[in-house]
């Protein structure tokens, strides 16, 4: 089979775990410090804060700028569930917005549509690993004087007019889940910020609240990173480029290929910008020979994995219709109904490649 997510681990990883495990030091600790300052470093921000998974970050940094019950947080409709959750988590209600249909991502004119007297932030989401149109999104806030936040969970490396994202906003969330681009063992997360205060703060909140050694000054959880995820996400993050670099001449080679069919529509990516194909996803169109469950089930015959990210808007999800939401992001509906996500990954061997692309012009 075809995998859609491989991770990248291997004896490096191991070596890192093995040096953590005789160094007996298993929490936070030096290699959790390392790790920060690289990667800090490779997203060109100030400060670093590692933790325990993606949805983590994206809570912590909510309640570090103040995010309480009766604020609204807008985000967009179409993406993972952990983006519109961090926020009620926080006691905040999520505002949700339409997308882009070109890059799926948040559409800022929708977002203007959305904001109240209780707005108090914007969650961008670089989906797919395509960044979102942060201009626009920062000149909103800007007037609005709002907080703007990137939900980089899948975009580590991606690129925006050069700038590599979390590096665009007033702070940024990253996932190292296990199909991500880097890994940190399976789960983990980091926020990057340049505010040297809001830094300290949720350095204080993923830790008890604490301070300094026992005392503890407010509210906080134990959202920790260990010493060994820290020491598997150093290794991973010097493969980064290269993982990225190959993903995206896979990319490029079944693009080149595919583009002249008709009823597809390929992943875009502007060329100021840098994709970095955490997904690979199009769009099945209605004129297509196969609806998306027949051609979901003919590549299965190929021995090719795909995935559906996302079949259902965040409107629709069970745990917001009965908050009340109705039907409010068209463009969202549509993508939920027509995208599919196909293998992209830099295990992937040139035959494997190969048979996707056979496998698309047989139909």
């Amino acid at each position: 089979m075809i995998k859609l997510f491989i991770p990248d681990i291997g004896t490096e990883e191991l070596e890192a775990v093995k040096r953590v495990l005789e160094s007996k030091w298993l929490v936070h600790g030096p290699e959790v410090e390392a790790f920060e300052k690289e990667f800090a470093e490779y997203v060109g921000s100030r400060y670093a804060i590692a933790v325990f998974n993606g949805t983590v970050a994206l809570f912590l940094i909510l309640k570090a700028f103040g995010i309480k019950p009766g604020d609204e947080v807008i985000v967009p409709d179409f993406t993972f569930i952990a983006t519109a959750t961090a926020p009620m988590l926080a006691g905040a209600r999520p505002i949700f917005a339409d997308i882009d249909l070109k890059t799926y991502n948040i559409d800022p004119n929708d977002v203007l549509n959305k904001i109240t007297s209780r707005t108090k932030a914007i969650i961008a989401v670089h989906l797919y690993g395509y960044p979102a149109e942060m201009k626009a999104l920062r000149e909103i806030c800007e007037d609005k004087k709002l907080i703007l936040i990137e939900d980089a969970a899948q975009a580590h490396g991606a690129k925006y007019k050069g700038r590599n994202v979390g590096n665009l906003s007033d702070a940024a969330a990253f996932s190292f889940y296990a199909t991500k681009n880097m890994t940190t063992g399976g789960e983990g997360g980091i926020i990057t910020t340049d505010n040297r205060s809001i830094a300290e703060k949720l350095k204080m909140l993923r830790n008890h609240g604490q301070l300094r050694r026992y005392y503890h000054v407010e509210l906080g959880w134990n959202f920790r990173m260990t010493a060994m995820q820290a020491a598997i996400g150093r290794v991973q993050l010097k493969k980064l480029e290269k993982i990225i670099e190959i993903r995206r001449r896979n990319a490029q080679r079944i693009t080149s290929e595919l583009k002249h069919i008709s009823w597809l529509r390929l992943p875009y990516e502007d060329p100021n910008n840098r994709h970095v194909y955490h997904l690979f996803t199009i769009w099945i169109k209605d004129s297509a020979p196969l609806n998306r469950d027949e051609l979901i089930e003919y590549l299965r015959k190929w021995n090719i994995e795909t995935g559906v990210y996302y079949p259902i808007p965040l409107h629709e999800q069970p745990l917001f219709r009965e908050l009340g939401y109705k039907r409010c992001c068209p463009n969202a509906e549509e993508a939920s109904k027509h995208v599919l996500s196909i293998p992209i990954h830099q295990k992937l061997s040139e035959n494997d490649i190969a048979t996707i692309i056979r496998a698309f012009k047989s139909i």
